[in-house]
């Protein structure tokens, strides 16, 4: 009977099969032979495991509602928006229409105002009765006579304040076809304490027209107008207002100011 050889006799020897353990028959078994992997071919189809492209639709998912997620949201901020800025279009309509109606009634009332004070004014005149003096007649004229008739019509119907001051004179003859014609001079200034030379003045001209034609009876013809104008005035049609002379020496003041020597 011969012994089997020891471990390392039989890795010497090349006995492999001897270790593998024995069947029924005796024989001993290969483990490998068993196990035979299929052979891997250009032929054989690679697929998947079921549910490999599950994450993958998972997140086209994902991504599809959250890109109707933003389209809502983006309408509905447009929305608000929409609505904020037809809000405030109205509001600013209305602000506007407002303002609009207001200008309307302001200038409403104020024509009106004015319209009131205009009539009222009116009213005034048309009650105001042009004042006058008794002018000499055509035979009983003199130059001194006609100045000292000037002097008492402007003191007894001109209204004008005390502290203004005139001085009269006569300027020249004037030889008409019809009549003739008596030239005068009404010089206006305010003088001060601290100015009493006056920086400017104002002149009203007056002239005097004896007819050559009508009887000598009947009272001379007055006629004046400013030195800023050439509207003639009548004594018995009009009133005087202190506000031409102002005018006047306002206007001189402003021209001096402006010009440079």
């Amino acid at each position: 009977m011969t012994t089997p050889p020891t471990l390392p006799e039989a890795v010497r020897q090349g006995h492999k099969g001897s270790l593998a353990p024995t069947g029924r028959t005796g024989q001993p078994q290969q483990r490998c032979q068993s196990a035979q992997l299929p052979s891997i071919t250009s032929a054989t189809p690679i697929t998947a495991p079921p549910g490999f492209h599950q994450p993958r639709k998972c997140i086209f998912e994902a991504t599809t509602v959250g890109l109707r997620s933003l389209r809502l949201l983006t309408l509905g901020l447009s929305r608000v928006l929409f609505l904020k800025v037809e809000i405030m279009d109205k509001e600013n309509e209305n602000a506007a229409l407002e303002a609009t109606v207001e200008m309307i009634v302001a200038n409403v009332i104020r024509g009106a105002t004015e319209q009131f004070l205009a009539l009222q004014k009116k009213g005034k005149e048309a009650e105001y009765v042009a004042k006058n003096i008794q002018w000499t007649t055509c035979k009983d004229f003199t130059v001194e006579r006609g100045r000292q008739q000037i002097e008492e019509y402007i003191s007894q119907t001109w209204e004008v304040h005390e502290s203004w001051l005139y001085w009269s004179e006569f300027l020249r003859e004037e030889e008409l076809m019809y009549s003739k014609r008596y030239h005068y001079r009404v010089l206006w200034s305010i003088p001060t304490r601290r100015k009493p030379i006056p920086q400017a003045t104002a002149s009203v001209y007056f002239v005097i027209e004896i007819s050559k034609i009508k009887p000598a009876t009947l009272p001379v013809e007055v006629f004046f107008f400013l030195e800023s104008s050439r509207l003639i005035l009548r004594p018995e049609q009009c009133r005087f207002r202190e506000k031409w002379l102002k005018d006047i020496i306002e206007n001189k003041l402003i021209l001096k100011r402006r010009l440079t020597f």
